[in-house]
């Protein structure tokens, strides 16, 4: 009975396959406003903007990529799916500054 607890209270670490697509999603989500931004020609506060959200597109397909190095690999997937997750939180807390940025104009 204690073995059944145990595994039952064991977490799922299934993050790879969470990883890849909210990744790939976000980097349509950056285009997307990268467009936006382009259309709306919303001046110098635009430009920085928008090479935010390029590098931040180039963390999220970075994250992708090892996500599926992850879940491909047999000897490294633990060491790759440690990267992919710290890589796509990386993103995520330079799309929040960009937003940040671009909901104050701080960049003027």
């Amino acid at each position: 009975m204690p073995e059944e607890e145990l595994m039952s209270r064991a977490p799922v670490r299934n993050l790879p396959s969470h990883i890849m697509p909210t990744s790939a999603t976000m980097v349509g989500v950056c285009m997307t406003v990268i467009s936006i931004i382009k259309v709306l020609h919303s001046g110098s506060v635009g430009h920085v903007i928008d090479k935010i959200l390029a590098a931040d597109s180039v963390f999220f397909l970075a994250s992708t990529f090892m996500s599926y190095l992850s879940i491909r690999s047999v000897h490294r997937a633990a060491a790759l799916e440690n990267w992919a997750d710290n890589t796509f939180m990386l993103g995520l807390l330079l799309m929040v500054f960009g937003a940040i940025a671009f909901s104050f104009e701080f960049f003027y």
